[in-house]
């Protein structure tokens, strides 16, 4: 397979330093172009700190940083790692100069003709691609990829969607710092503590979801009917974000029906043993007490890749259930997962 030539945008950021890191010597995708804002032209190597462990790969370190402006750009796939307020205003201007953009920000995930994917949930969300397109007038497009929290969640509800049709989800999170970036939350406020409020998150996780869960009608994607309550808390851990979820379904809940479904999920990635696809997506475990983020949150084929489900019990009546999910923010929940969908559309010729 011919290389494909990647272009990270807000390539010194903690995300885009994650996708640098995973990255690294990735079989089918080559780093050639690295922007950035006061760091563009100055050496990678040269723009401040790195975050990752070990330290900076060599072969990015003499990478000079472009600006971020499409004229600067040469690449078949881009991946977004800018902020929010930036991207709403970069992004589309790069689709209409023709570049395929997964973003990892928040700014377009609400339109209804921007497909938001899970690759092993939702891959049929891209043919709305061609409607964005036609739509907007670009020659390229925009693909999102989810918030971190809602992306583990949604990947535990799928089978169970599938088997017992969901009705009602009620998820309290335990969100690790790496979520907030960095400098992050300062120490004074998160040492000996727990934050009962992030910003906006409630509102993401409450809605995504839906989104991803929902299908394509009349050029538009109509979310699925699922009422999604959510609390969201910072918490001193520094990866994993961990989530209690209690589920209303149509149908009565048996739970070795559903553990059954949850260990046999696999997807469109699985099928086609994509490099950064784990195995399992989902791993059931049994102990009463896991999944616990510093013992599971690299677990699986593909280190991070995962989401571990447990303490899988009936409800309070024969048609709910609870359960805990952990996944890796930065990897299952961020760069990971947008890699993951970018050898997905070479695959189904996308792009």
């Amino acid at each position: 397979m011919k290389r494909i030539k990647i272009a990270i945008l807000g390539a010194t950021g903690m995300i885009g330093q994650s996708y640098l890191s995973l990255l690294l010597n990735h079989p089918w995708f080559q780093v050639t172009n690295l922007t950035g804002g006061e760091s563009a032209g100055k050496k990678y190597g040269d723009t401040g700190k790195w975050f990752m462990s070990p330290d900076i790969p060599e072969q990015f370190k003499n990478i000079i940083v472009k600006p971020t402006e499409p004229k600067d750009v040469d690449a078949d796939l881009v991946f977004s790692a800018l902020p929010s307020s930036v991207a709403k205003m970069v992004e589309p201007r790069f689709a209409e100069a023709g570049f395929h953009i997964i973003s990892d920000s928040s700014a377009f995930r609400p339109y209804e003709d921007v497909p938001l994917v899970i690759p092993e949930v939702n891959p049929d969300h891209l043919g709305i691609i061609e409607v964005q397109r036609r739509k907007r007038r670009w020659d390229g497009f925009i693909a999102a990829n989810p918030n971190c929290t809602a992306l583990g969640l949604t990947l535990v509800l799928k089978p169970i969607h599938d088997l017992l049709r969901v009705k009602k989800v009620i998820v309290t999170t335990m969100q690790a710092l790496s979520g907030a970036g960095y400098p992050g939350v300062p120490s004074l406020s998160i040492v000996d503590n727990v934050v009962p409020y992030i910003a906006e998150e409630e509102d993401k996780v409450q809605s995504e979801p839906c989104k991803m869960l929902g299908s394509i009608e009349e050029d538009r994607i109509k979310p699925a009917n699922i009422r999604v309550e959510a609390s969201c808390n910072r918490v001193q851990t520094v990866d994993g974000h961990l989530e209690s979820v209690y589920i209303e379904t149509k149908e009565r809940v048996d739970i070795d029906r559903v553990k059954d479904a949850l260990k046999s999920f696999k997807g469109k990635p699985q099928e086609l043993k994509l490099p950064m696809a784990p195995s399992h997506p989902i791993i059931v475990r049994e102990e009463e007490d896991r999944p616990q983020p510093r013992l599971d949150r690299l677990v699986g084929s593909v280190p991070g890749m995962s989401v571990s489900v447990g303490r899988i019990r009936q409800g309070s009546d024969a048609n709910s259930l609870w359960l805990h999910v952990l996944s890796h923010n930065t990897i299952r929940g961020g760069s990971g997962s947008s890699i993951l969908l970018g050898e997905l559309m070479i695959t189904l010729k996308i792009i």
